[in-house]
């Protein structure tokens, strides 16, 4: 046995088996990705220049290789029917991976949808997000990375006091009634978590807000874009999202932060092929 091998561990992984898989070649795979983004607003205040960060968010994921649906202002239902829709894609069947972009207004409680007045009206849970691309209802993207990426402010505060979420969710509890005997094999299905490999990253803490320039558009996508596009050729996702944290260190107002991740193996966005 290894010397690098845990004691507890029968055998060490090999590295391949510790990397997302990439089934097709460039020329066959059909990325795509999701961008949603809310300007113009009935009751709350105009983002300006968020404009900036769709362009920016555009040309960076079409360099990476996926095909963009945007869409713009959108309410809380909207923004949920156009997932459920963008779920479906067949391009997903030969696709390795997927984004799902969202800027917005936002509350503690999820993002603002166009006709959004306070923190209880035409709000997007985030749990949708999750609902609509979990293992049960996109199995086109079963076992493959979905990066999300929210731009929104998530409360009031001033981002140099800090604020960690500390629910924890709550542990399924095994039935008797799925027992299988251990003698037995089922080659036709298989049981898998109901959400896995998911990557998220917010523009801020929990609680705090984020910052955005009316002409360079928002910090968090600005240093996003710069790091993807230094450091994508040789780093993974979670690396890559610790890069764009670690380029807030001396803008102590705003830290993005790197939550509900459930990413199995490393992810990297040029595996090669």
């Amino acid at each position: 046995k290894s010397p690098l091998c845990p004691p507890s561990a029968e055998r060490c992984l090999p590295r391949s088996s510790q990397i997302y898989p990439i089934h097709f070649p460039r020329e066959e795979r059909t990325r795509r990705a999701l961008l949603v983004c809310n300007i113009e607003f009935e009751h709350l205040s105009r983002r300006d220049g968020a404009e900036v960060d769709v362009k920016g968010m555009t040309e960076l994921l079409e360099g990476l290789g996926y095909v963009v649906d945007v869409h713009w202002n959108l309410t809380s239902q909207g923004m949920a029917t156009v997932m459920k829709d963008f779920a479906t894609c067949k391009e997903h069947l030969t696709s390795d991976s997927t984004f799902l972009v969202f800027m917005s207004h936002g509350v503690r409680a999820g993002l603002c949808g166009i006709q959004s007045k306070d923190e209880t009206t035409d709000i997007l849970s985030l749990d949708t997000i999750y609902k609509e691309f979990n293992n049960k209802h996109c199995q086109a993207l079963l076992g493959k990375p979905k990066v999300v990426i929210i731009q929104s402010c998530r409360g009031g505060r001033v981002g140099s006091v800090m604020v960690s979420d500390s629910a924890d969710p709550t542990m399924p509890t095994p039935s008797s009634t799925h027992a299988i005997p251990a003698e037995l094999e089922d080659d036709a299905i298989c049981e898998v978590h109901l959400e896995s490999d998911f990557a998220t990253l917010h523009s801020s803490t929990p609680d705090t807000v984020s910052w955005r320039s009316p002409v360079k558009g928002s910090l968090f996508i600005q240093h996003l874009i710069e790091q993807f596009q230094k450091h994508a050729w040789n780093s993974d996702l979670q690396e890559l999202f610790r890069k764009v944290q670690y380029s807030f260190g001396k803008f102590p107002r705003q830290l993005p932060t790197q939550e509900r991740n459930t990413m199995l193996r490393k992810f990297y966005l040029f595996p090669g092929l």
